[in-house]
């Protein structure tokens, strides 16, 4: 059996057989990855461009619409190059770089979303101190925090996963390269130690999740409390579209990683995996963008100035 230092490349899990499916599924990461690029897109030169909306959650949403441009275009493009040139390999240098960004964004995206759970709450249940407690000092120190312990938790799982001796062949059973599926190609004890590290950041991500829901807890409470209905929309609107994401983060993760064994397949791990990486990041702009006044003003603000731009060089042209 061929070992790590004689592996040059893996062979992913394909999503069809057949040059027709392929093709097709070939356009249908197109298009998603597309809506993901034109919806996040939208999203950051609307929060880069618009005055009204440079303050701590926006700054944060342009922050968050960066990680999921990163997450979708770390598994995307490849499944797409994959399917269009019938093909499974990947090398393993590029492998190792695919986990390494993807557990990066996935990993500093979730610390992302508990910071903005901690800006809700200053905002909702201490209005007085917002200001204070949430400075664009603050809010960069807070944002570099989460992209920094994104990075860390990513360098540490990436170095001990291909530091581990592989004897089971180079066939990943995923879509893209997943350190569960790399550690089942383990000869040696040793991934133990990517186990533990794996525990670890569970029981952070555990910790993350009871700050999320102990901010939220307290955020209703104090919207409940509020005399004016307008004044409780407001909030709502606010909080409710950062709680959907939260919601679908760790749905699609838990069913990705915790469901029975009894009902786990190839077709059904590759269903559900791809919706967990894939998904998320493609929804988020239009979960952001539905009940946010100030952002739709914005982005349909920018859409208009868009369409004037155009017709303006079509009459040049002209």
């Amino acid at each position: 059996m061929p070992n790590s230092s004689s592996i040059t490349e893996f062979l992913l899990l394909a999503f069809a057989d057949t040059r027709e499916l392929q093709l097709l599924h070939f356009g249908l990461f197109l298009g998603i990855y597309l809506a993901a690029l034109l919806g996040n897109g939208l999203i950051l030169t609307a929060v880069a461009c618009d005055h009204r909306l440079h303050n701590p959650m926006y700054f944060f949403l342009l922050n968050l619409a960066l990680l999921d441009l990163g997450c979708i275009s770390t598994t995307l493009p490849k499944a797409m190059a994959n399917s269009l040139w019938d093909t499974r390999a990947i090398s393993y240098q590029g492998c190792a770089v695919q986990v390494l960004f993807f557990v990066f964004f996935v990993g500093a995206g979730y610390f992302l979303l508990t910071v903005m759970a901690y800006d809700r709450y200053i905002a909702i249940c201490k209005p007085l101190h917002y200001r204070s407690v949430l400075g664009s000092r603050a809010c960069a120190k807070m944002a570099a925090a989460a992209w920094a312990s994104g990075f860390l938790n990513a360098v540490l799982h990436t170095a001990n996963t291909f530091s581990l001796p592989l004897c089971q062949g180079n066939a990943v059973d995923q879509f893209f390269c997943e350190i569960p599926h790399i550690l089942k190609l383990s000869c040696s004890h040793a991934y133990l130690r990517e186990v533990a590290l794996l525990v670890v950041s569970l029981c952070l991500a555990f910790a993350c999740f009871i700050f999320i829901s102990f901010s939220y807890v307290q955020i209703f409470r104090a919207v409940l409390r509020m005399p004016s209905e307008q004044g409780q929309h407001k909030a709502f609107s606010t909080c409710l579209p950062h709680l959907a994401v939260v919601s679908l983060t760790l749905s699609t993760a838990l069913v990705a990683y915790l469901k029975p064994p009894s009902i786990s397949s190839p077709s059904m791990d590759l269903v559900v995996s791809f919706l967990y990486s894939v998904l998320p990041p493609a929804v988020n702009p239009l979960i952001y963008s539905m009940r946010n006044q100030e952002l739709k003003d914005a982005l349909w603000k920018l859409i208009g100035y868009m369409l004037l731009q155009h017709q303006q060089c079509a009459c040049n042209i002209k």
